[in-house]
């Protein structure tokens, strides 16, 4: 019985979620931002790998805002403040991802498109 807590226990991060279910949302937060990527103007299609680096580096960039001017960066969750800093986070996210072309006002539709899929499907990644 002690064996099956431990490996639970292994399984898991610091923050309590399962390594497992932190893949199973960034794969999640690749195709948002892929679907995204076909409604948005703006915004280059992109290919799984491309979105799947772009979803690690949109949540890097979120959890360094949040631990450093404690704002969530969320399209919906601080107002406006949260959606026009989502719309900064993506765009900033092109200098970072190769393959991945935005203009202004593509991460603004597209920070609103997330908004909107995140609402509905909610990944805790973006």
């Amino acid at each position: 019985m002690a064996e099956g807590m431990e490996n639970r226990q292994s399984e898991r991060n610091e923050g309590g979620r399962s390594w497992l279910g932190i893949i199973i949302r960034f794969v999640v937060a690749a195709v948002v931002l892929m679907v995204t990527a076909l409604l948005t103007p703006g915004f280059s299609n992109m290919g799984f790998g491309t979105a799947l680096l772009a979803a690690v580096v949109i949540a890097a960039l979120d959890y360094v805002i949040q631990k450093l001017f404690k704002i969530d960066a969320s399209p919906f969750g601080r107002g406006i403040t949260g959606f026009l800093l989502s719309a900064l986070i993506i765009y900033l996210t092109q200098f970072i991802v190769p393959g991945m072309q935005i203009n202004v006002f593509g991460a603004i539709v597209a920070a609103l498109i997330i908004g909107i899929i995140d609402a509905i499907i909610p990944t805790h990644v973006m």
